[in-house]
């Protein structure tokens, strides 16, 4: 009974973000669950030898270019997938970093262009796919927050991604508040500092090292396979009385 809840067998996952990192993580995650995927991501020949790595693993998964910042593409996306499949699950997974920006010198673009790709981009996306879920009645989306919008992080100066995933986290509740009624679960993921390319020169920064992992209390940063597992238990119906949901994947950071 228990082990079936986190099946995904027959549904189809919509993943923004796709093609590396944690993106892609999330995409192994559900696909080994039984999930077909649509790997989305603004850089097409990236997202398209994702998808063909798991498809020689005997996985259903499709590529499709998308700029999440346009609306109009969102829109014209969800629809497209709309015809040809059902959409069960919508990962909100694409996302940038502008760090190390001090809020008294930051610029207009620097600002509009990270709240335009982290936070707008998550809406248009909500609202494009969550339509069609509305109208079936059924579907999860989980939005990649951050424990930056918890905390504020040091010793970079990040104000612009603060803000837009603190953003990400009330919008996840207010729309898990008004689609609970209407078989739409929403919830969100919050990271912390996740093993990447972008991240592994962290290593070699003694003073960032002294702050990310000397203020972690499990003494080192995630793997993207962690968040991802987290990400595939809210998709499943073994989460399905959760909505509205903050769930910290932060190796205790939060607790000091």
């Amino acid at each position: 009974m228990y082990l079936e809840k986190l099946s995904l067998e027959g549904q189809t996952a919509v993943v923004t973000g796709a093609a590396r990192g944690i993106g892609f993580a999330i995409c192994e995650a559900l696909a080994e669950a039984g999930s077909a995927l649509v790997m989305t991501d603004i850089h097409a020949d990236a997202v398209e030898d994702s998808a063909a790595a798991l498809r020689k693993k005997g996985h259903s998964a499709t590529a499709l270019q998308l700029d999440v910042t346009d609306r109009d593409a969102v829109h014209r996306a969800a629809s497209r997938i709309g015809d040809a499949t059902d959409i069960d699950i919508l990962v909100n997974n694409a996302g940038i970093a502008i760090s190390n920006q001090p809020a008294e010198t930051m610029s207009r673009d620097v600002w509009s262009k990270l709240i335009d790709v982290d936070l707008n981009g998550v809406f248009w996306c909500c609202q494009a796919f969550g339509v069609q879920m509305l109208q079936r009645e059924k579907g999860a989306i989980v939005n990649i927050g951050s424990m930056s919008a918890k905390i504020v992080n040091r010793p970079q100066e990040q104000a612009n991604y603060n803000a837009s995933k603190a953003g990400v986290h009330h919008l996840t509740r207010s729309l898990a508040a008004e689609w609970a009624g209407r078989g739409l679960r929403v919830n969100t993921v919050a990271p912390t500092y996740i093993e990447t390319e972008m991240n592994a020169y962290v290593y070699e920064d003694e003073d960032m090292h002294r702050h990310w992992i000397g203020g972690t209390p499990m003494q080192r940063m995630g793997r993207p396979d962690e968040v991802a597992s987290v990400v595939h238990f809210l998709a499943s119906d073994a989460a399905s009385l959760m909505t509205g949901s903050e769930v910290l994947v932060d190796g205790g950071y939060c607790c000091w």
